[in-house]
């Protein structure tokens, strides 16, 4: 007989995770879960500053969520969207996501996640473009340090190299531009709108170089969420959207971290003025108690679909269990939680005391930026704070800072450029966030001690 920890060493295959390192350390297993926390099998109660993956916005024990499963289970547990076939719990989905969808938006894609929806969104721009007789335009532009996931399109967009590794990605053709990170990559004294102005110059000079007939879209997360939480300096989606907009080329916005009230808004595209062609969804959609994600697309895209298929004879995409009933019943239930508990006001009303914390943590020794919008934010470690001096890569100091945080009773994420991550769920309040960086606290001056000899 196996116990848990042995059977996970000899039969789970974990992604994103050192498998030979797991052999030797083990799982965290999670076994239950009630409002920000969770307890792992020993029975320790950690504080998930992760929301999961980016995703649990309504934390672990959302009564309404598990009713609104099991009455679907109940009356209808699957069907699907092909040919004709619908379910009331994915029109009214549809319905509802569109209308809160930023102007312009007219129709609905529901898929299973969010690599699935930015790989639908891919071939969306191709399809668009292919009805209007421009099969040329093939090109996705992305960013450095992006996220857009990890199936073959997706993970060819994403501008981590963890992900490309060994997989023979990227594998359609991609452009990755410059990453918007001023405190790294802005000129000494640039203002905000000047960084901006260079980042949109810089995008407008590849397009040019690359042709702008050989481009279908332009893809972008409002916060570049596991790139280290990069939030835009001032003015940068203004100006791309310029660019794109004098070259005739599509803006996908990927809205799968920062929709559903992240950033304060319904949308990341709200807070930062983005009108998309094309957004990708799926994480809070449905506080991640079921798989589910969606594409939202215009209505001059639809038209063109639309006409496209005619020639065609069939609009030649979808999954299995996509608009799956349970889940959109799930979902929209979530988003009448949402709206009912004005849980985006919530996130607004939090969000000053949640920053007011993360950039307290610029006083420490350790922390050499500090950033956060709504209820998202990281600070970036660095071993001397006035030349921005990273440690060592093999230091690997933000995963140091992960482990000590759980010993102190928080989950957080250690990202690209020695960042640690937090993104707790939406009903956080202010004595959990409190709690939380306090935990934060301690766990940089572990660090900090243990590498006293580095700063």
């Amino acid at each position: 007989m196996h116990t848990l920890d042995e059977a996970d060493r000899q039969f789970a295959l974990h992604p994103f995770t050192n498998l030979s390192a797991h052999q030797k350390q083990g799982p965290l297993i999670i076994d239950r879960g009630e409002g920000v926390y969770v307890w792992d099998d020993q029975g320790n109660r950690l504080i998930e500053g992760m929301s999961g993956l980016w995703c649990a916005a309504l934390g672990f024990s959302e009564q309404r969520l598990v009713d609104a499963a099991a009455k679907q289970f109940a009356a209808l547990p699957y069907s699907h969207m092909f040919s004709h076939h619908s379910t009331a719990p994915a029109i009214e989905l549809s319905k509802r996501l569109v209308q809160m969808a930023p102007e312009g938006i007219g129709k609905c894609f529901l898929v299973n996640s969010g690599s699935e929806a930015v790989d639908t969104a891919i071939k969306m721009a191709w399809y668009y473009n292919n009805a209007l007789g421009r099969p040329g335009k093939k090109t996705i532009i992305a960013r450095q340090r992006a996220y857009h996931g990890v199936t073959v399109a997706a993970g060819s967009l994403t501008g981590l190299p963890y992900v490309q590794d060994g997989f023979d990605l990227p594998a359609i053709p991609v452009i990755h531009v410059e990453t918007p990170h001023a405190y790294r990559f802005a000129e000494p004294g640039e203002s905000d709108q000047a960084y901006s102005t260079r980042l949109a110059d810089s995008l407008e000079r590849q397009i040019i170089e690359a042709g702008a007939d050989t481009i279908a879209a332009f893809i972008a997360e409002p916060v570049m969420g596991a790139g280290g939480v990069l939030i835009p300096p001032d003015g940068y989606f203004e100006k791309v959207q310029a660019v794109l907009k004098r070259h005739d080329i599509l803006f996908i916005a990927d809205e799968v971290i920062c929709g559903f009230g992240r950033t304060g808004n319904a949308w990341g595209c709200d807070t930062y003025g983005i009108k998309p062609d094309i957004m990708t969804s799926a994480k809070q959609l449905s506080s991640a108690y079921l798989p589910i994600g969606a594409v939202l697309v215009t209505d001059a895209l639809y038209d063109a679909f639309s006409q496209y298929t005619d020639k065609l004879g069939v609009f030649g995409t979808g999954n299995t269990y996509g608009g799956h009933p349970v889940s959109a019943a799930v979902a929209l239930e979530t988003l009448r939680i949402y709206e009912d508990d004005d849980i985006f006001g919530q996130v607004r009303s939090r969000a000053p005391h949640f920053s007011e914390r993360i950039q307290a943590l610029q006083n420490h020794p350790l922390v050499g930026n500090t950033r956060s919008v709504g209820l998202i934010g990281a600070v970036e470690l660095v071993a001397d704070k006035d030349s921005k001096t990273s440690f060592p890569a093999a230091d690997k100091i933000a995963v140091q800072a992960m482990l000590a945080a759980r010993k102190h009773g928080l989950i957080v994420r250690a990202a690209p450029g020695d960042a640690l991550a937090f993104c707790p769920p939406l009903i956080i309040n202010d004595e959990q966030i409190d709690d939380m960086f306090d935990a934060v606290t301690d766990a940089l001056n572990d660090v900090l001690k243990a590498n006293s000899t580095a700063v």
